[in-house]
C-alpha cells in the first residue's frame, strides 16, 4: 500500500490499484494505496483556485514596491489614546504621541485590504494606497503588488487553502516564509518587543527595526526586497 494512513473516508482521495501508478513500486513489486483526486478538487473548488491563480499570477507580474516602511501597523496604533491598540499587552516604543508623530510625519502607502482595513479612522484618509487608490476587498486583484509583506505572509493562507493539491514541501516554505515576514512586520511595528523571548525559532528576542529613522528604512526595504523575491520563487 501507498502510505500507512487509512485514507478511504477522506474528502477527496481515490483508490488506486497495484501497477496503476507509473513508479509505485516497493521491493520490486508494483504497489497500490491512495492519491490525491485532483479533478475531485477542481471540480468542488473551481471559483476558489480561479481566483487564487489570477491573483497570484497579477501581485506577480508587478514591480515589488518598496516604500511603505510598515507603517501599516503604526496606523493601526494612531490615536491610540482614543481607540486603544490591538495588541494591549505590549507597550509603544515611542509612547502614544510618538506614535503618533510619526504617523502624521510619514506617507503612507498601504495596498493591502487585510492590514487598511485595521487602520484607526483618522489614519484612514492618511493612506495613499496605489496612486491615491485605496485597496479594497474586490480591489485585490487590480492592487497586490509582490512588495507588501502581507502579500508575502499570505501565500501561506493560499497555499493551505488548496490542500491536498498543494505539494507539502511548498505549503512548508510558505509557512517559513511568512514566519520570517511577520518577524520583520513586528519589528518594524510600534511596539516595544525587547522583553518578548520567542524561543521557536531559536533566534531569541526581537530587536527593534527603527523605521523612523533613516538607517531603520533603509533595513526595512533590504528585508522586504528579500522577502520578495522568496516569494517570487515560490
Amino acid at each position: 500500500e501507498l502510505g500507512t494512513t487509512p485514507r478511504g473516508e477522506w474528502k477527496h482521495y481515490r483508490r488506486v490499484e497495484a501497477g496503476e501508478v507509473a513508479g509505485a513500486v516497493v521491493d520490486g513489486r508494483p504497489v497500490g494505496g491512495w492519491l490525491v483526486d485532483v479533478a475531485a478538487v477542481l471540480a468542488d473548488r473551481a471559483s476558489g483556485v480561479a481566483f487564487t491563480r489570477d491573483l497570484l499570477a497579477r501581485t506577480a507580474e508587478r514591480t515589488p514596491r518598496l516604500g511603505c516602511f510598515g507603517l501599516h501597523e503604526w496606523a493601526m496604533a494612531y490615536r491610540s489614546d482614543v481607540h486603544g491598540v490591538r495588541h494591549s499587552q505590549l507597550p509603544l516604543r515611542l509612547g502614544a504621541e510618538g506614535t503618533d508623530a510619526v504617523v502624521e510625519g510619514s506617507r503612507i502607502r498601504c495596498t493591502h485590504f487585510d492590514a487598511f482595513r485595521f487602520f484607526a479612522p483618522e489614519a484612514r484618509d492618511r493612506n495613499e494606497g496605489d496612486d491615491g487608490v485605496l485597496p479594497t476587498r474586490a480591489g485585490m486583484r487590480e492592487m497586490e503588488q509582490p512588495g507588501c509583506l502581507h502579500a508575502g505572509m499570505d501565500l501561506y493562507k493560499w497555499a493551505y487553502k488548496l490542500v491536498p493539491v498543494v505539494d507539502s514541501d511548498l505549503l512548508a516554505d510558505c509557512f517559513d516564509l511568512a514566519w520570517d515576514i511577520r518577524r520583520l512586520d513586528m519589528e518594524a511595528s510600534p511596539y516595544d518587543l525587547t522583553g518578548v523571548d520567542d524561543l521557536s525559532d531559536g533566534r531569541g528576542g526581537y530587536a527593534a527595526v527603527r523605521i523612523e529613522e533613516p538607517a531603520g528604512r533603509a533595513e526595512y526595504a533590504r528585508r522586504q526586497r528579500e522577502f520578495a523575491a522568496r516569494g517570487q520563487a515560490l
